[in-house]
């Protein structure tokens, strides 16, 4: 894998994921004083986090056989319309990340559970990339991801227990994610040449 491939994997892990450090230093936040509270956390986070990828290798190869090489890079526009649905929700004030996890127990399969829930724009964003790479890449962007999953949650404890981080995060999540996707929806089109670009 080169320098490029990877900084280009930990981009859209980070891209993809951000949302995530609130929802899991939420569960760090609801299961403080508990026993094995981060063991279950990065379980559940793992669990949920092989689910996607699945699930987005399953789209992945089904969409590669199923289509015209000519028409992948029009899938570009899922993570460009994932963005704008984002930015649209921003500017309404709608944001579920903070209910995702209220109500819920620090428990493997909740955290499970709401990690697979909240990436279905992980799985838009990640099938375009998967379809305009290589085999090999597409491998190598998998075990950056599984690599990363273990630095989410230990950023997320470490926000958990800084307020002052969690706070300007939350004030600045809504912005970065719909500008990172969007701008990936575009890189995709663009670089595939879908509609004459």
């Amino acid at each position: 894998m080169t320098i490029t491939a990877l900084l280009q994997a930990v981009g859209l892990f980070i891209a993809t994921n951000i949302d995530d450090i609130i929802v899991l230093s939420l569960f760090f936040a609801r299961g403080s004083g508990h026993p094995r509270t981060t063991v279950k956390i990065l379980l559940g986070q793992y669990l949920g986090f092989v689910g996607i990828l699945a699930a987005t290798l399953l789209v992945t190869v089904g969409a590669g056989w199923a289509l015209p090489p000519k028409a992948i890079p029009y899938f570009g526009l899922i993570p460009l319309a994932l963005g704008i649905w984002a930015a649209w929700q921003a500017c309404q004030g709608d944001d579920d990340d903070d209910s995702a996890a209220s109500g819920k127990g620090v428990a493997v399969a909740t955290v499970a559970g709401v990690t697979f829930v909240n990436g279905g724009d992980n799985i838009g964003v990640y099938v375009p990339v998967f379809l305009n790479v290589s085999t090999p890449s597409v491998i190598a962007f998998c075990i950056v991801f599984l690599a990363l999953v273990a630095v989410l949650v230990a950023v997320a404890k470490f926000v958990a227990t800084r307020r002052p981080i969690a706070e300007v995060l939350e004030r600045w999540e809504h912005i970065l994610f719909p500008i990172v996707l969007i701008g990936l929806g575009v890189v995709i089109l663009v670089g595939g040449g879908a509609f004459g670009l």
